[in-house]
Parts: C-alpha cells; structure tokens; sequence
C-alpha cells in the first residue's frame, strides 16, 4: 500500500503526534523488561568469583584458584562452571520459538507476564540451591524468561513509541539491562562481605525482584494499536492509537496500519514466509546483526567482569569494584544512546563504537600480554597497571554502549513488515541468544588456550561487523515503522532483492551513496 500522512516541506512524509505522558511511562514500564536480562548477566559474574560459592558447588575451580602457581589465564576453565553460566541462553533461544506465536496471537503483554513469572520461578530455585542440578535447573526457567521478555519488549517499544522518537524510547530497553547490570554488580560487592559466605544466595534470589517488576507492569500495560488491530479489535485500537499519539487525527495511521495487518493475514505461514525473495534483507539482518553483537566481545566482559579481572590480578573485591565501575559507564553511556540515535542516526553510531572498541581490544591484550605473557603468572602488579587496564575496558564498554549494544535490540525490531515481525524478531533473539551461549561456554576455555590473543580474537569481528554495517545497513531514522520498505528498494546491493512492487513508494525515498540513508527527492 502506498504510504500515506501529512507532507512537509521536504516531501517527507510524517503521521501526526507528539510524545505524550501516557506513552512516555507505557514505554518506561515495559522497558524494565530489561532489568531481568541485564540482572541477570551482570550477577553471573559476580557470583561465580566469589569463592564461598566456589567451594560448594564448583570446588575444582576454587582449589585452583587458591593455588598461587596455578596459570591465571586458565584458573577458572570448568565445563560445569560454564554450564551453569550458559544453559540459560540455550533455554532462552528455545523459548523465543514459543514466544514468536504467543506474541503474535496473544499479544505482546502475554509474553512480558510469561517472561517474568518465569524468571520469578527460576529465582526462587537458584536462592534456595543445594546442588548443581538445582542452579542449572534455575537458570533454565531465568532462560525461558529472557526468552519471552527479549522477543515481546523490543516488539512492544517500536510499536508503541512515535516514529520520530521510536530510537530512544527503545534504547530504554537496553538502559534498563545497564541498569540490570549495574545494580547486580553493586549488589555482589556487598553480599560478598556478608559472613558464613552465604550472600550469593541474596544475588541469585534477589532476581525476584526485577521478575516481579515486569510481572505487574505486563499486567497494567495496555496492549499496542498493531497488536490490537492483528487480534481484529479495530474500534479499541483506534481508541488507543488516539491516546498513544495525543492526537484525535489519527486515520491516515490508523489505516496503515490496518493495510499492514490484512496483508500479514494473508501470510499463512509466517516463519516459511520469511524465505520470501523480497525478505532477504530483513532476514540476513535478524542473523547478522545479533551475531555480530555477540562478537563484539561485550557479553564475555559483562558476565565474566569480576572473574576477567580477577584473572589480570586484582584481588576479589577490587575485581567486584572494577566491575561495578564498567557497570557505571555502561549506563551514562547507553543515555548517550538515548540522546543521540534519533540526531545522528543507527549508521553513525554503529560506526563510531566499532572503531572505539576495536583499538581497545587492541591496547588491552597489549597490555595484558606484556604482563602476563604466555606463562600467566605476571607477579606484583603496579597500581598504574591496573588503572590503564580497567579505563580501557571502560572506553570499550561506553563504545558498545551507545552502538552495538541498543541498536543491536533497535534495528532489527523496526525493520520488519508486521506480516513477519514476530517471527523475525525471534530469530535475532534465538541468533542472539546462541552465540551468546556458545560464547559463555567456551569463552573461559578459550581464554586458557588463547591467553590475550583472546582479545584480538574479537577484534577481527568488530572490523567485519563495522565493515558489513558500512555496506550493507541503511540508515532507519526518522521514517515510520509500516513505511520502512522503502530502504530497501532504492539500497544499492537489497534492491536486487527488493522492488518497488513489493513495496510501493509514497513518500519519494532515493537511497544516498554507499547506502547512507534516504533522502527526500
């Protein structure tokens, strides 16, 4: 159908609205979905670095990692130490599956209450653990939470937020994951000072509490206009579209979006529909974009933090300290995000953070490797030592931050046509979440193997990733999430793919050079 809405002075085409309270805290709320991922990641790390946990459950690693001689590199390479660590992105990957046809058929806040009463549930078995089995039983219901909460929040957000503020309004779910983060690492650092060394029971049962928050909120959110009109409430959905914009001339958008939802009704089978010709682009970037995310290295500083830091000779509080500083600078810089992603563009900041995180993943295996060597026994290390290492990590992690780690959940949610949207965004969240499994499980064994080549390992991923946003990733600020077709026509390699027939062009859209973006003609 072609676009329709109000035409500006450029021939650009806008719907009206303006970014109301009532949309402002909807948004807010549902972004606290985050908090359960980003808790998560972020207590992980902690936990397993502190050696009363150690002792009970994964004695082989403590006793290693008490003696003096053992290789630094390699005192934390356990299977089991991983697997505790990774089962629950594997859970969370089979869970998405589920939650694409819940999500579609049901809504996208079924899907945040699934997320968060399991996730709850895992919590409560991972605080009251007496065995392995116990932990790795917990962290596979957290899995199946992550699993719906990641493939209904970023959905939910996009289809919420007004088109001109769609970016930051859905940066609020990778804020709230920093915030996830953040608030875990400051958690372990005090619960590992409680005596009987019984605190990483408060870390993993504390999980509670961000399950509990996306628990209430999925049950007063009110659902969005698209999901609405998919399920053929077409009256309310008018009705909301009215109060979400602030607006009462709503139709033209209101009429889009019904086009956009007769035509996915005519899509029978949604996941075979996806090897359609002109979905090409959609589907290499559900797979590319998450896999690179992952390569970029940042999970493996997340969720390893204290034990990385641990590893390069800082002591067990300064190594929780370090990680609580990294968590800082995730936050500030993910509101950079915030600011910047609708001003400057996804392209800008892809760019920019992969170019920061490259040369420091350089400097730092430089560093690493002119004091641990190949041997891992660096000796006495210099205050200095440590402070250039950890401001590195902090420059490296403000880089993913305000790039590969928001628009790593934003790009992909507002690119897909609704007749394959909830299909496609579970399989960035099964792609996301199976590298970021593979990664967690063999990441420390890696590290044992590798030593600081791991770093440049990761290295070589972010100059491809940067290589293939230059070439192949159009710029999406600033044009409605049902006229997002347009990109793809008039890109210079997608448009072998995609015509103009399968998406007629109202608004005047020319691609610009190399793929930069579309400008008004």
């Amino acid at each position: 159908m072609p676009a329709v809405g109000i035409t500006v002075g450029d021939n650009k085409r806008e719907y009206p609205g303006n970014l109301t309270p009532f949309v402002t805290v909807t948004c807010v709320v549902a972004a606290m979905g985050g908090l359960i991922f980003g808790y998560d990641i972020g207590i992980s790390g902690g936990v397993t670095s502190m050696p009363s946990f150690l002792r009970k459950f994964f004695p082989s690693v403590y006793r290693k990692q008490q003696d003096s001689i053992t290789n630094k590199y390699c005192q934390y390479d356990s299977q089991t130490l991983t697997m505790f660590t990774s089962s629950l992105y594997l859970a969370a990957l089979l869970a998405s599956l589920v939650a694409s046809i819940v999500t579609r058929k049901y809504g996208r806040k079924l899907s945040m209450l699934f997320g968060g009463l399991l996730f709850c549930a895992g919590a409560i078995i991972n605080g009251f653990a007496k065995a392995v089995w116990m932990l790795i039983l917990g962290r596979i219901l957290l899995g199946f939470g992550i699993g719906f909460a990641n493939q209904s929040v970023p959905l939910y957000l996009s289809e919420m937020a007004p088109y001109k503020y769609r970016g930051a309004l859905n940066i609020g779910f990778q804020l709230s994951i920093t915030a996830g983060i953040l608030i875990a690492n400051v958690l372990n650092y005090f619960f590992v000072k409680i005596h009987g060394g019984w605190g990483w029971r408060l870390s993993l049962g504390g999980a509670m509490v961000p399950a509990l928050i996306i628990t209430v909120g999925s049950l007063v959110l009110p659902d969005t206009p698209n999901s609405m009109i998919e399920r053929g409430q077409h009256d309310e959905a008018r009705e909301k579209l009215k109060r979400v914009r602030g607006v009462d001339d709503v139709d033209e958008e209101f009429n889009d979006l019904v086009a956009a939802s007769e035509a996915s009704k005519k899509v029978e089978h949604s996941w075979k529909n996806l090897l359609q010709r002109k979905y090409r682009p959609h589907v290499a970037m559900a797979v590319m974009i998450p896999f690179f995310q992952q390569l970029t290295g940042i999970n493996v500083i997340m969720f390893y933090a204290p034990v990385l830091f641990n590893t390069i000779g800082f002591g067990n509080d300064a190594a929780l300290m370090s990680a609580v500083i990294t968590g800082i600078v995730n936050v500030v810089a993910t509101m950079v995000s915030i600011y910047g992603v609708d001003k400057w563009g996804r392209r800008f900041l892809f760019l920019e953070g992969g170019c920061q995180m490259l040369i420091c993943q350089i400097v730092v295996a430089a560093c690493i490797g002119a004091k641990f060597g190949i041997d891992g026994n660096p000796g006495e290390l210099p205050k200095w030592y440590a402070i250039v290492v950890v401001l590195f990590f902090c420059i490296y992690v403000a880089g993913f931050s305000w790039s590969w780690g928001p628009l790593g959940w934003l790009v992909p949610s507002e690119i897909f046509p609704l007749e394959i949207r909830s299909a496609a965004q579970s399989v960035t969240v099964s792609v996301n979440m199976l590298f970021t499994f593979i990664i967690a499980q063999v990441f420390l064994t890696m590290l044992c193997h590798l030593k600081f080549g791991i770093f440049l390992f990761f290295a070589f991923f972010v100059v491809l990733m940067s290589v293939f946003i230059y070439y192949f990733l159009p710029e999406t600020k600033g044009i409605p999430i049902e006229e997002m077709g347009q990109v793809w026509t008039t890109h210079w390699f997608w448009s072998r793919f995609v015509t103009d027939e399968d998406y007629p062009k109202g608004g005047g859209y020319e691609m610009t050079k190399g793929g930069q973006g579309p400008k008004s003609v």
